[in-house]
């Protein structure tokens, strides 16, 4: 125990842990690294193609909305002054459910997310 230091009762050995490496080691590690570079860059390509197409389905839902929002303020314009639209006169007296085979469509307009009926169904 020559060469090994006792430290706060803790036996040192000089030198650093572990093996040390070869140049073969040392050319597969810059290898592996080149490797790592490489899965890192195509995760990273992955990563914002994905959210680029999440961006863009955003911008066309939110341009539908607008174009709802629109024809919402149209129709409300109408009824202030006194008109009502067409699209809310079929909806109040069942026009649509007429024009299906059957007469029992619950559809609604294109644009709408809730149906309007003299009824009281939603």
């Amino acid at each position: 125990m020559d060469d090994n230091k006792t430290i706060a009762g803790k036996v040192k050995k000089p030198g650093k842990r572990g093996r040390k490496p070869a140049k073969i080691d040392l050319k597969a590690k810059l290898e592996r690294s080149r490797q790592s570079a490489r899965e890192c860059r195509a995760r990273k390509k992955l990563r914002y193609q994905y959210l680029e197409e999440l961006v863009s389905s955003k911008e066309r839902a939110i341009c539908a909305l607008r174009e709802e929002l629109e024809m919402y303020k149209q129709w409300c314009s109408a009824m202030d002054q006194g008109k009502i639209p067409s699209e809310i006169k079929a909806l109040l007296t069942g026009d649509d459910h007429k024009a299906t085979p059957g007469g029992n469509s619950n559809k609604t307009p294109k644009n709408s997310k809730h149906s309007i009926s003299s009824s009281g169904q939603s």
